[in-house]
C-alpha cells in the first residue's frame, strides 16, 4: 500500500491523500487552504481517482472537491451531514472569490456535479473499494465528520480531522485498533485548557460585559462552532442574537438529529437566539447584548459590522473563539487592537463575477473595546492525541496536518515507527 500527500502533510490546511492499493487510487480529502487577503491555494493536482472519502465538510478537506469531480467520474463517500453543510461552504467559497476579485476555484455546475457524484453512508456502514473493506467511525470533529477503517491484509485508520473529548455539540472519538494510523497533529505539542473551566470563563466574561452595559460579539465559524457556543450560552437571561451562515447550518444539523450529542439541547438553544434574517433585522440586533456572528477570524461576514458598531465602546468586547491565523482580522485583534478592511472608494465597485480585479487598499480602524480570546477547540490536543494513538495501538503512525509534528514524534518514536511524509512524497505502509 503506497499513499502520497498532495496537501496538508506538512501543513495545516489544502489537505488531500492518494492511497494506491491493487492499482486503484484512492483519494481522501482534496481541500483548500485559505489564506487572509490572497487567493486559496490548492493541492497538487491528483492522478486519475478511481473513489474518493470526505472525512467532514470544512474547506480545508472539502474546498477542490467540486474541481475533482469535473474532472474525474468518481464517486465520493461522505456522511449525509457532511454533504448538506459542504454544499452551502462550496456555494460560499464562489462567493468570497467573486467578492475579494479572486479566481473561481470552480464553478457553480462543478458543485452540482459533485452532489450527484456523492455516495452516502453512516457510521457502521461498510463499502468494498480497491480491494479494501471500508468502515465509517465518528471523528467527533464536528457532527458527521467521520474516520475510515481500511481493511485489506493490513487494517489502515485514516482520521482526518478529530476530537476524542465529548463537547456540548458531539461526542468524542474513540480509538479503532489498526496496523497502521494516519493520524492529524493539528495541535501537536499544545495542550487546551480545560474544557469545563474553559467554557465557565466564557460564560463569565459574557455576564460581565453585559452587566457593565457593553455588548458581547462572538465571531464564530459557522460549522460547529456557532452551534457550540449557542449550546454554552443557552441559558443566560439576555438578548442574544445569532447571524450568518450558521443559521443555516443550524438548521441542517436539527434535519440530521443522529449526529448530535442532543437535539434537544440544540433546539432549546436555537429558541433562545433571535435570528438575524435581514439588514433592517441586524439593526436591531446592534442594540442586543450578545451577538454569536461570521465570520470567525474577523476577514468578512456581518461581524465586521457589529465590530464597526461597537469599536468605540470600552464597555462592550469582541470574545475570540477560535484560533485566529497570522494575517487574520482575528490575530490583529488580539496583538494590536486593530483590523484592516477593503477600502473600495466612494462608489464601493467590486468584483463582477466575470471579471478579476486587483486586490483593494485597506484601511485601519482602531477597536478600543476589549478583545478577549478563549479556546473551544473541536481538536484533540497533544495528550489526547497521544492517548488516542496508543488506544489504536498501531505498528506504524503517519503524522499529517500539522506544522509541529516533531513535537508528537518525540514523543511516539520509542515505541512505533512514525513517519512524517512530505507533501509529493511516496512512501510504503
Amino acid at each position: 500500500m503506497k499513499i502520497r500527500f498532495l496537501g496538508g502533510a506538512e501543513m495545516v490546511g489544502k489537505l488531500g491523500m492518494v492511497l494506491e492499493n491493487k492499482g486503484a487510487n484512492l483519494l481522501f480529502e482534496y481541500g483548500l487552504k485559505l489564506r487572509p487577503k490572497e487567493p486559496p491555494e490548492p493541492p497538487i493536482e491528483p492522478p486519475h481517482i478511481d473513489h474518493a472519502f470526505l472525512t467532514h465538510s470544512h474547506v480545508d478537506h472539502s474546498g477542490m472537491i467540486p474541481w475533482l469531480c469535473a474532472r474525474n467520474d468518481c464517486r465520493v463517500t461522505a456522511t449525509p451531514m457532511t454533504i448538506a453543510v459542504a454544499q452551502i461552504l462550496l456555494q460560499d467559497t464562489i462567493k468570497v472569490a467573486d467578492s475579494e476579485g479572486y479566481p473561481r476555484p470552480f464553478e457553480p455546475e462543478d458543485i452540482r456535479k459533485a452532489m450527484t457524484s456523492f455516495a452516502t453512508l453512516d457510521y457502521g456502514d461498510v463499502i468494498d473499494v480497491g480491494g479494501l473493506e471500508v468502515e465509517l467511525h465518528s471523528a467527533g470533529h464536528v457532527p458527521g465528520a467521520t474516520m475510515y477503517e481500511l481493511r485489506g491484509d493490513r487494517t489502515t485508520l485514516f482520521t482526518g480531522d478529530m476530537h476524542t473529548y465529548s463537547t456540548r455539540l458531539v461526542y468524542g472519538a474513540h480509538p479503532v485498533k489498526c496496523d497502521n494510523l494516519i493520524v492529524e497533529g493539528t495541535y501537536a505539542g499544545r495542550l487546551h485548557p480545560d474544557r469545563q473551566k474553559e467554557e465557565n470563563r466564557f460564560i463569565q466574561k459574557v455576564k460581565e460585559v453585559v452587566e457593565r452595559g457593553g455588548k458581547a460579539i462572538i465571531p464564530c465559524f459557522a460549522v460547529g462552532r456557532t452551534q457550540e457556543a449557542m449550546l454554552i450560552l443557552k441559558d443566560l437571561k439576555y438578548d442574544m442574537w445569532v447571524d450568518g451562515m450558521g443559521k443555516t447550518v443550524n438548521r441542517i444539523y436539527l434535519e440530521h438529529p443522529e449526529y448530535l450529542r442532543s437535539d434537544k439541547q440544540l433546539k432549546q438553544a436555537r429558541n433562545k437566539f433571535a435570528e438575524v434574517r435581514t439588514p433592517a433585522v441586524r439593526d436591531r440586533a446592534k442594540r442586543g447584548q450578545v451577538i454569536i456572528t461570521t465570520g470567525g477570524m474577523v476577514d468578512g461576514g456581518p461581524v465586521l459590522s457589529y465590530l464597526d458598531y461597537v469599536k468605540d465602546d470600552p464597555r462592550s468586547a469582541v470574545l475570540m473563539t477560535g484560533y485566529q491565523v497570522d494575517g487574520s482580522n482575528g490575530r490583529k485583534l488580539i496583538d494590536g487592537g486593530y483590523i484592516e478592511v477593503p477600502d473600495y472608494g466612494p462608489r464601493g465597485r467590486r468584483a463582477a463575477p466575470e471579471e478579476i480585479v486587483p486586490a483593494p487598499k485597506t484601511r485601519r480602524i482602531k477597536v478600543k473595546c476589549e478583545i478577549n480570546q478563549f479556546d473551544l477547540s473541536a481538536h484533540a490536543d497533544h495528550n489526547e492525541l497521544l492517548a488516542f494513538i496508543r488506544g489504536c495501538d498501531p505498528e506504524k503512525i503517519v503524522i499529517m496536518h500539522s506544522e509541529n509534528r516533531e513535537a508528537l514524534a518525540k514523543d511516539l518514536q520509542d515505541d512505533f515507527k512514525v513517519f512524517m511524509p512530505k507533501t509529493g512524497e511516496s512512501i510504503e505502509i
